[in-house]
């Protein structure tokens, strides 16, 4: 049955597809939030410090009103007294508008993809035999459409802490000036960091959606293999056994 054909498929494939993604959005949290830290690293010694009227001479010197010996042990983030903006902060701007990117396109992706699964597992509703299982098949759609737009939420709260970090002018002379008048600079970092560090909390909860999935895919697949198979062999394709995977059990009266 072609129906059937393609819900082994997608039980199979879409599993160890799933895998990848019940790991790596911990792995990106784990690099926003790095990001984070440093911002606020930076915003914390913003707020306190007095900027310096008479800088090092030399153009390599390190700007000891401005950096943070945590920010550089997190990102290397550097402000050097004859630069400009620390290459670091360029990278760690280009760096979330790249996973923006990645994001959006994979919630959008995932959103289109779930949409047309629940279109399917419609039809799936027509197989007596599955029904015990349908309401994992139904969880694993509503896990993966729900991660789809955290995604998606993902996606804009990284191009906006981008935004923020780029209304800061981040080189020495700017930054020194700032710290001479409203310090408007620590509170946009402060801002940017809230902001990433809610997009890595995201990440977080959309793995978990993910990983749900693994038992939920394996009970599903195990129970359409049961049906296809009892369907080759002409029999009844009525399971033996439940939803849980466990054989089911004869009432017996007493």
């Amino acid at each position: 049955m072609p129906l059937l054909e393609a819900a082994l498929n997608l039980s199979r494939f879409h599993k160890e597809h799933e895998r990848f993604y019940a790991s790596s959005p911990l792995e990106t949290a784990l690099r926003l939030q790095r990001h984070a830290r440093a911002l606020q690293a930076l915003a914390d010694r913003w707020t306190a410090a007095v900027p310096s009227e008479h800088p090092a001479p030399s153009p390599h010197a390190g700007a000891e009103d401005l950096n943070s010996e945590a920010a550089t042990a997190l990102e290397g983030v550097l402000f050097l007294e004859g630069e400009g903006r620390p290459a670091e902060m360029t990278a760690m701007i280009g760096a979330l508008r790249a996973d923006a990117d990645a994001f959006a396109a994979g919630g959008n992706w995932l959103a289109d993809a779930m949409q047309a699964s629940w279109n399917v597992a419609a039809a799936l509703l027509e197989i007596d035999a599955l029904a015990d299982v349908m309401g994992e098949r139904h969880r694993i759609i509503a896990n993966d459409w729900l991660a789809a737009h955290e995604q998606s939420l993902i996606a804009v709260l990284l191009v906006r802490a981008a935004d923020m970090l780029d209304r800061v002018e981040l080189t020495p002379a700017a930054l020194r000036a700032d710290l001479a008048g409203a310090r408007v600079a620590p509170g946009r970092l402060y801002a940017a960091a809230e902001v990433v560090s809610r997009a890595a909390d995201l990440c977080c909860e959309s793995a978990e959606l993910v990983h749900d999935n693994e038992r939920r895919w394996r009970v599903t697949r195990g129970r359409i293999e049961e049906v296809v198979q009892a369907m080759a062999s002409g029999g009844d394709p009525a399971s033996p056994r439940g939803a849980d995977g466990e054989p089911r059990r004869e009432e017996v009266g007493g």
